[in-house]
């Protein structure tokens, strides 16, 4: 059976949707649109990247491409001018998204309010860039005739009326009614209303599209102004604002609703049942005992800490052709989503896209030609971008005024407007190296975290990046000398103190890491975030009953988490538990299906149970997940020994050794996980195990 493509594919984005919030407004029939979205088709828990930053993200989401690639790396961006700041910008976006791609195949696309889409690009479709409610007629529309129809559709705060506002806030009239909440609830009600308009116009306007993207951001935006406020209360709040805006964000989810239903109607009204949907978060957001409480709000770090809200799941739902109702994934990541759109449309994925098609969502997978061209970026045809002229790298321009600065040529900015750009740059750069350092890539991004120390050594995110970096590269005694080079400037950090505890196991000074250790555990016992850190210590130190106890305080800290999981089933290895630690790495797999931890630890449960065949699939899975696990290689060179298959001990030796000479990983995503004196080394298991047979 050949697989059927979607006709037409509407992709819309929910910033910062959580299923947490969502499931309860379905199950109580608040939900109904989403809810039919649900049944009819596939459902999943969307994960996120680092930074978890709107901007990076959702330009992920259009290009299949990491951020460090598609050169979108902060909400702003210096001015090619040099004349101050500016909105993250299409122009700076080194890549086709998948908008590009569309026209460039001769799809028609409408895209509405995407971050960095502005100016609109001119798509053979309808752009409505994300600056259009600020200004609709300076570039924000494509095509151009349309910005005055774009216009009436923009909504003002002060249409928003009391009795609007009173479905959110039910106590309003108690309320002063210059409660700066209530302006801020106005606006954002305001722009979400402009943004659906905008949608609903684009759809009244062209011919029928062969895709639409439509991005609203008003729960994120909301959510860290009113999510502190929704039940239970947190500590810190007023029992007055708890009561006055507890029903802020489950009324926002509510009027997210019924856009969507109006949206889907209007749809269906111009080409009937043609239209698969994908709607989808860039992460969560946290609504329980996660909630941060953020007082520091310095200006250099305040995304950053805002950034803490940010939950690692966000949602997921696919719906239509060629998604098969009710299939089951696992974890799909935000750079999974522009190739997988691309596969629902028929049309070839760019094998140098950083994400992989979510295959088993569709109805016919085997039969799924998943079909890649080496790049679009090199593919020819009219992609509908920017000329060449205009598509400028702002970091790249600004080093070039800067040098005809330096030279006498221009005149330097004033300071204020200099120390700005020096941030922004500097914030830029901090969040290239945080997506090189949690994508694999930990090498690439020390001499950038480096530089950051050098610049600012008693910023906290800028020491212990540089440190999590060595010690993912096993540079256990440089790692340990920047831990205690901060320590000295700060005095004290939970968080430097737990990754030196980690770089003295690594380096083998023991006797000083459970030191230091059990000196954070004991200070700080009752910080269930700690737990996961704590547990991946001990794993470290080779304490297997604390790595449990600690673990398991984890998982009951953050029930939905894969990671407790993967530190019980390493620990209950360690013990010799290898049913229960098989049982806790199916359980994790369950939770996050693209994590390459599971399915290896899985592989080396059943190969000291002695399942050696189904221990070679989970290692083949594994690697499969990720292509550089050492450890996978040695197991099944010894595993092929065991069989006595020479040949296939032979082909993993030869990748092993492959792998050593480009600094491969260990078990796991980033080294083994044990202590330096792992009990369940493939060395061990064909001393101890295979060796006995």
């Amino acid at each position: 059976m050949a697989v059927e493509h979607a006709k037409r594919l509407l992709i819309l984005g929910w910033d910062a949707a959580d299923w947490r919030l969502a499931d309860p407004l379905i199950a109580a029939g608040r939900m109904p649109n989403l809810a039919r979205l649900v049944a009819s088709g596939v459902r999943a828990n969307l994960q996120t990247l680092e930074p978890r930053l709107s901007p990076l993200l959702w330009t992920t989401i259009a290009t299949g491409k990491y951020a460090d690639r598609h050169g979108i790396l902060n909400f702003v961006e210096p001015r090619p001018d040099e004349a101050g700041l500016r909105v993250a910008s299409s122009t700076s976006r080194r890549v086709k998204a998948i908008w590009s791609i569309l026209s460039q195949v001769g799809r028609r696309v409408g895209v509405v309010n995407w971050y960095a889409s502005h100016p609109a690009e001119p798509l053979p479709g309808a752009c409505v860039s994300n600056l259009f409610c600020e200004a609709v007629t300076a570039g924000a529309v494509h095509p151009p005739e349309l910005a005055e129809r774009i216009a009436k559709r923009v909504v003002n705060a002060d249409q928003i009326d009391r009795g609007t506002l009173r479905r959110f806030v039910p106590g309003i009239d108690s309320l002063r009614r210059d409660d700066s909440r209530l302006s801020v609830l106005s606006m954002e009600l305001a722009r979400a209303a402009s943004v659906h308009g905008a949608a609903l116009e684009v759809v009244a306007s062209s011919s029928p599209l062969d895709c639409l993207m439509v991005f609203h951001d008003t729960i994120d935006t909301l959510g860290h102004r009113f999510m502190e406020f929704r039940a239970p209360r947190m500590a810190h709040s007023a029992k007055s604002d708890q009561r006055a805006f507890s029903r802020v964000m489950d009324e926002l989810y509510v009027e997210h609703d019924r856009l969507l239903g109006e949206l889907l109607a209007a749809l269906d009204a111009q080409t009937r049942g043609e239209w698969s949907v994908m709607l989808l978060s860039d992460h969560g957001f946290h609504s329980d005992h996660h909630r941060p409480v953020i007082v520091d709000e310095s200006k250099e770090d305040r995304a950053a800490l805002e950034a803490k809200w940010h939950r690692t799941y966000g949602v997921l739902v696919c719906t239509g052709a060629p998604f098969k109702r009710g299939a089951v994934v696992g974890a799909p990541r935000v750079v999974d989503i522009t190739p997988t759109a691309l596969a629902v449309l028929g049309i070839p994925v760019g094998a140098d896209m950083d994400g992989r098609v979510v295959a088993e969502a569709f109805e016919a997978v085997e039969s799924a030609p998943l079909m890649a061209v080496p790049s679009w970026e090199s593919e020819p045809g009219d992609a509908a971008q920017h000329p060449s002229e205009r598509r400028l790298d702002p970091f790249e321009a600004r080093q070039a005024l800067k040098q005809l600065v330096d030279l006498g040529y221009m005149a330097a900015l004033p300071a204020d407007a200099q120390a700005q750009l020096e941030m922004v740059e500097r914030e830029s750069l901090f969040n290239r190296s945080v997506v090189r350092m949690t994508t694999a890539r930990p090498a690439e991004a020390i001499s950038d975290f480096e530089l950051l120390v050098a610049q600012r050594p008693d910023e906290a995110r800028f020491a212990l990046s540089l440190a999590q970096c060595l010690l993912q590269t096993g540079r256990f005694g440089e790692c340990a000398s920047v831990l205690r080079a901060y320590l000295s400037r700060v005095g004290s950090s939970v968080e430097a103190s737990l990754l030196l505890a980690g770089a003295l196991a690594r380096s083998g000074a023991m006797e000083e890491s459970v030191r230091v250790g059990d000196e954070v555990a004991r200070q700080h016992a009752a910080r269930g975030d700690l737990a996961q850190a704590l547990a991946d210590l001990a794993l470290m130190q080779g304490r297997w009953a604390q790595a449990l106890a600690a673990a398991r305080r984890a998982a009951e800290f953050d029930p939905w988490a894969a990671a407790p999981l993967v530190a019980q089933a390493r620990a209950l290895l360690a013990l010799g538990e290898f049913e229960r630690a098989a049982q806790q790495c199916l359980s994790a797999a369950e939770r996050q299906r693209t994590l390459p931890e599971p399915h290896y630890l899985l592989g080396v449960a059943l190969a000291w149970l002695g399942d050696r065949a189904n221990a070679r699939t989970s290692f083949g899975f594994a690697l499969a997940l990720e292509p550089g696990l050492i450890d996978a290689h040695r197991y099944l060179r010894e595993l092929a020994r065991a069989d006595g298959d020479e040949a296939g001990a032979a082909e993993h030796a030869k990748r092993e050794q492959e792998l050593l000479s480009r600094g491969g990983l260990g078990g796991g995503s980033g080294g083994s996980g044990y202590a330096p004196d792992d009990p369940r080394s493939p060395q061990r298991w064909s001393g101890e195990v295979a060796g006995s047979n």
